[in-house]
């Protein structure tokens, strides 16, 4: 079958020919009609690819520390053995796909074949033709949703977790920070939820577009007024980058209480 594969240590992309899945216990075969590419998470992860052994070092600060843990206990041959083994691997794009299940693994009741289904998970809803997927990663459609909006099911799945992980309540303000698309799901979410959503954004645009549904104001960061919760739906490389958004963000009268990433 057909396979998009993403070189690690250049970042070139190419259509592959793979061996094809089989069914396996618990997991669901599918042959995938709309596969969704992520423009934030694939295209950060095709940027890194393309970057020097030091780019991908100083993009990717956790992963130096994991090489340097391995130095200390199997040696540096080893390691740089490893290392060079890791990056000629091939790395499958996409996590976002749908499809019609053509076969059920041992232990599958929930699904049969020619059921419609949304499916999820790095490694598992990549861009290829046949995608063997465990069965808790998908998800029937719905009569009149095609294939292609389909695949857009686990980005409002995102955006729905970050929001159940904040734990807003009514009433209460929530700033969203990042508004791509699982920013902007989320604020609608949080809208339903009955919250006063304030959206953040680099972009002016993206702003103006939370506003018309439904946010009740953003802004292009400047100096904030405080939130209760704070949803990000940004894509970052560094995990402190939360922390400075926060405290930019909770300028006054206090700082955020909870904050939590969609991504």
């Amino acid at each position: 079958m057909k396979q998009l594969l993403q070189n690690l240590k250049t970042g070139e992309g190419v259509v592959a020919d793979v061996p094809a899945p089989v069914a396996q216990p618990g997991r669901v075969l599918v042959r995938a009609a709309s596969s969704l590419v992520s423009a934030g998470t694939e295209r950060a992860f095709v940027e890194l690819g393309r970057k020097s052994l030091l780019g991908k070092a100083k993009e990717r600060p956790d992963l130096v520390g994991k090489v340097i843990e391995k130095v200390k206990s199997e040696g540096l041959l080893s390691t740089l053995q490893s290392v060079r083994e890791k990056l000629d691997e091939s790395h499958a794009l996409g996590y976002s796909a749908a499809g019609v299940v053509v076969e059920v693994g041992e232990g599958v009741t929930e699904f049969r074949a020619g059921d419609r289904v949304a499916c999820a998970g790095t490694g598992y809803a990549a861009h290829a033709e046949l995608l063997s997927v465990p069965k808790n990663l998908c998800a029937r459609l719905p009569d009149g949703v095609d294939f292609e909006t389909g695949a857009f099911a686990t980005l409002g799945a995102i955006a729905l977790q970050g929001v159940r992980l904040a734990e807003p309540t009514l009433g209460e303000s929530v700033v969203v920070i990042g508004l791509g698309l699982v920013g902007q799901l989320a604020a609608q979410l949080l809208k339903a939820n009955g919250c006063r959503v304030f959206g953040v954004d680099l972009d002016a645009s993206r702003v103006e577009l939370a506003k018309s549904l439904g946010a009740d104001d953003g802004c292009v960061p400047d100096a904030g007024w405080g939130a209760e919760a704070c949803v990000v739906g940004t894509c970052c490389a560094e995990a402190d980058r939360e922390s400075c958004w926060a405290s930019t963000i909770g300028i006054r009268p206090g700082p955020i209480s909870r904050y939590r990433r969609t991504t």
